[in-house]
């Protein structure tokens, strides 16, 4: 199954992702019919790891549950719990069940989430993760000692915030998550598509490596007041939380947006990645609303 790979090694291909988070708890069946019913309308589905330091089930889990159903998965693998040997042997692991698409994170900070007492690891961050995949991928470990059984082949792509306050900051990450084998890149979330722009024409430029802008699913303008509020580096213009707020039906307003943005990103980078915490079954709308047919 490389759907994903294929679409982002094809020139001209509009990219689509999702983002369905895991359970909490052992019951992966909800989970399960969120991703079933996006199956034909996006390449591939990101699986969370602890995103905003918030408990869930393992995304190596949920994502092996996934390739059982047909549905490929994009594991997200993040560094804040896990030392480098633990990490090493969770990649090889997917490897061996067939996950090959990785997105590689650093991770939110503990005091962010629901376990803010818990202990922090971060002892790689996700450009030297992206690194220990390369090597991993070419068979050695982080130590250039052999993997004595087998390399691992293993698609890595990585996040990037184009609406970063610092532009140098951005550039030098960017080129070092490039160097170090990222082959995709996922954005966080996007409202201003000017700055999206800028960002594709003047860093981005000849890297061939797809960027997928990120476009979030605003219920009403409380939830976007609490997105802006609580997860580090959103930007949410004021206008987008009046535009919810004076909308009879708010949810509906906040499809639309989405829609719109879709469109937006379409004329500027070379895919999307949809966020709709707890409303991917609203994806399909969003696709539907923005000219986005199934794919074949």
């Amino acid at each position: 199954m490389n759907r994903f790979r294929t679409a982002c090694t094809t020139p001209g291909e509009f990219i689509i992702t999702a983002e369905v988070a895991p359970p909490k708890g052992g019951d992966i069946t909800h989970t399960v019919q969120m991703a079933q019913g996006l199956k034909n309308r996006v390449h591939a589905i990101n699986i969370t790891d602890g995103s905003r330091a918030v408990l869930g089930m393992s995304p190596l889990a949920v994502s092996a549950i996934l390739l059982q159903h047909g549905i490929e998965p994009i594991c997200q693998v993040a560094c804040r719990d896990r030392n480098q040997i633990s990490l090493q042997a969770d990649l090889m692991g997917a490897h061996a069940l067939g996950i090959h698409n990785i997105l590689a994170l650093t991770g939110d900070p503990v005091k962010a989430g629901d376990h803010p007492k818990a202990k922090s690891v971060f002892d790689f961050e996700s450009v030297r993760l992206l690194q220990a995949i390369q090597k991993m991928n070419s068979g050695k470990d982080w130590n250039d000692k052999a993997l004595t059984d087998g390399v691992t082949d293993l698609f890595v792509g990585a996040a990037v915030d184009p609406q970063s306050p610092s532009w140098s900051g951005l550039q030098s990450r960017f080129e070092k998550k490039v160097e170090a084998g990222a082959q995709f890149f996922q954005s966080q979330l996007i409202t201003d598509f000017e700055v999206l722009d800028k960002f594709m024409q003047q860093i981005a430029a000849g890297c061939n490596k797809p960027i997928l802008a990120g476009i979030f699913l605003f219920k009403s303008a409380k939830n976007a007041e609490f997105i802006k509020k609580y997860v580090p580096g959103v930007h949410i213009p004021q206008e987008t939380i009046d535009r919810l707020a004076s909308s009879p039906e708010p949810l509906q307003e906040g499809i639309k947006i989405a829609a719109e943005q879709v469109q937006l990103a379409r004329q500027i980078c070379q895919g999307v990645h949809l966020m709709a915490v707890k409303r991917e079954d609203l994806i399909p709308q969003i696709l539907d609303m923005a000219g986005i047919a199934p794919l074949s």
